[in-house]
């Protein structure tokens, strides 16, 4: 498994959605190699799915060391969303409908503002600047322990959207 994995789309599986430049492609490539089985499973699940029409909640693929969550909610103001970041799992976040910038900057860029829930999972952080990517519905992102992200900020304006978060244990 090499980090042209991506650029070869063997993610596809007939999915028709691109990885988002801000994944770190080497660290991918060490997680694939750790536990392929869990990725495929996760990219399978993705592509394999009526994402739109799927139940809100929960969905475990393989335990705690794979699940799904599938949320809707409204995007928010900038002010009202923080930066998070997880040691436990890794994520791969996907909009099936609407659109929202997601902020990603390198943890090392960040500082602690809510010290590390290990039952949840979570650090809550701010970051001197932004680097706001766009979600949408042709994208996904990844984002490791190293990887600071701030989800729900609104594209203009606040809409509805539909997420599926996969969290995949990387411990």
């Amino acid at each position: 498994m090499t980090a042209d994995w991506f650029t070869r789309g063997d993610w596809r599986q007939g999915w028709n959605v691109t990885p988002d430049e801000s994944i770190d492609r080497e660290e991918f490539s060490r997680k694939y190699r750790e536990n392929p089985e869990a990725w495929d499973t996760a990219f399978r699940f993705l592509s394999g799915q009526e994402l739109a029409r799927i139940d809100l909640g929960r969905y475990e693929l393989q335990g705690e060391d794979l699940f799904v969550n599938v949320d809707e909610y409204q995007t928010r103001d900038e002010e009202d969303t923080r930066y998070e970041a997880h040691r436990t799992y890794a994520d791969i976040q996907y909009l099936v409908s609407g659109t929202e910038k997601i902020g990603v900057v390198p943890l090392k860029q960040t500082t602690v503002t809510e010290p590390y829930d290990a039952e949840k999972d979570i650090t809550f952080l701010e970051a001197p600047a932004d680097n706001y990517r766009t979600a949408d519905q042709h994208n996904f992102f990844i984002f490791f322990p190293d990887d600071a992200h701030r989800p729900c900020v609104k594209e203009g304006v606040k809409m509805p959207v539909r997420k599926v978060v996969v969290k995949v244990r990387i411990d």
